[in-house]
């Protein structure tokens, strides 16, 4: 007999239909006795009466978590046993057969609760357990959700979707790279990348006018309560447009969202709020002001624009480093003393933040798309020309060649579903996290590897570096 998901047994009242999932809870009334099975979709209550001695002496054995198989006839529940507020409240199943699929130990914790009471250690270490509970499987399909409603939206209006490499190239971009040596060409490595900035500018350059992708990115940071060393944006890009038209289309996205995925919450203001970097510091004290009329609504959601960034500031020592990203461009009345590098402090920049709720879930700039304003950008940092040719060189080159006015914006996924979803961080919206140091507690990494490996990378570990191999791991010299 095929198996049917528990949200289909309505369909079947008074038919014989087999289930199969995780025992939810066993529990007796009277002689009768009862297991929640719980699957994928969804609780059904399931029926074991004593006079089916044989499956009645075998429930009696199954405990919580066990997987299992149950065939049984529908039956409407006695009217002072109907549940409203499941699905299936109006039916339950009658076992006639029992099958266990798998036996489980005790979980280390309780899966039947919202589980913020439990160290989120302990969570994270079994997370597989932790990801059964009802409000983190609730999170993940509405981060489907959000994410499929942005690849339709982002389609109907003619973006393409596209993937850009993992393994790319090490660029000064804000943080520091995760960088992964070549077996092939020792000595070199990649980077895994921070964001694929680079790459959908390419793309830009390459004709593709609209461009979107789901990207995992990766940076290597100190550590930090709300983040995480790999995380997910949503990358977008447009050609010929200017800082007003990508704010358009990106509120359009974001107000269909909640409308059509989140319809208990309700937008303050529509059209989004615009003010500029200096009122916000002025008036809030922040570039990620909470303009909510009232804290205490929950449902209360208050977006707004954050535009006209200051394009430098300065860094370590007395030079100049970027506000947000070496790739934007000034605001038009200022390209002037960029390309002549004066006033340096009073340039701003296309810059353009969306803000909700006081976080920051998205940023993006209209881009420099001529050569000599991005190499303004670096000398203004203090690179000398043959750095910006190392690092830099294939972006000058691509611009020579006919580059598109553009500009785009990246969302932190994680931070914009925690918001609405109105979790604490943004670990409770993946599936799995690693701790604020970067630690994978579930699967023991980062870790050791073999000597071997180190020596086809032709690695050798300093001697300060904790771990068993050091001292067996050798260069492998060339002959």
């Amino acid at each position: 007999m095929k198996r049917i998901l528990i949200t289909e047994t309505p369909n079947y009242i008074g038919g014989k239909v087999k289930v199969s999932g995780w025992v939810n809870v066993v529990r007796s009334h009277g002689k009768i006795l009862f297991i929640d099975l719980r699957d994928g979709s969804g609780i059904l209550q399931v029926v074991f009466l004593p006079q089916e001695a044989d499956l009645y002496n075998l429930v009696k054995e199954v405990k919580p978590e066990w997987v299992v198989g149950i065939v049984g006839e529908v039956v409407k529940r006695p009217a002072n046993m109907v549940n409203p507020k499941i699905p299936t409240g109006q039916i339950e199943l009658v076992a006639k057969e029992l099958k266990v699929l798998s036996k489980a130990e005790t979980p280390p914790f309780a899966i039947d609760t919202d589980g913020y009471e439990i160290n989120e250690e302990k969570r994270m270490q079994y997370r597989y357990l932790d990801l059964r509970r009802e409000r983190m499987q609730r999170n993940l399909k509405m981060r489907h959700k959000v994410i499929q409603f942005m690849r339709d939206f982002l389609t109907k209006e003619r973006f393409i979707e596209i993937e850009t490499p993992i393994l790319t190239k090490s660029t000064p971009e804000g943080a520091r790279d995760f960088i992964v040596p070549s077996r092939l060409q020792p000595g070199t490595f990649f980077a895994l990348p921070q964001s694929p900035q680079q790459y959908k500018q390419l793309l830009q350059v390459a004709g593709f006018e609209r461009y979107f992708q789901i990207a995992r990115c990766f940076r290597d940071e100190d550590p930090r309560a709300d983040r995480q060393a790999e995380f997910t944006q949503l990358d977008l890009e447009m050609s010929f447009v200017d800082r007003e038209d990508v704010m358009e289309i990106n509120e359009k996205m974001l107000i269909e969202i909640v409308k059509r995925l989140f319809p208990t919450k309700q937008i303050q203001q529509i059209p989004f709020p615009k003010i500029t970097h200096q009122e916000a510091m002025e008036k809030y004290g922040t570039d990620r002001p909470d303009l909510r009329s009232d804290l205490s609504n929950n449902n209360l959601l208050a977006f707004c624009w954050v535009t006209d960034f200051p394009f430098f500031e300065k860094g370590e020592g007395s030079g100049w480093t970027f506000t947000h990203n070496p790739f934007s461009a000034p605001k038009p009345e200022y390209m002037d003393d960029l390309l002549k590098q004066k006033n340096i402090s009073k340039i701003l920049t296309t810059q353009y933040d969306i803000v909700l709720n006081g976080a920051e879930i998205g940023g993006g700039s209209i881009r420099n798309h001529r050569p000599e304003a991005l190499e303004a950008v670096f000398e203004i940092m203090g690179y000398k020309k043959d750095r910006i040719k190392k690092n830099f060189g294939h972006m000058l080159q691509a611009f020579k060649y006919g580059a598109p006015p553009h500009g785009g914006i990246a969302y932190g996924l994680e931070r914009f579903l925690s918001v609405l979803l109105q979790e604490p961080n943004i670990r409770e919206v993946i599936a799995f996290p690693k701790t604020g140091d970067s630690k994978d507690l579930m699967m023991d990494a980062p870790a050791e590897v073999d000597p071997k490996q180190l020596k086809e990378l032709q690695i050798q570990l300093s001697a300060k570096a904790p771990g068993k191999f050091i001292k067996k791991a050798k260069i492998q010299k060339k002959k």
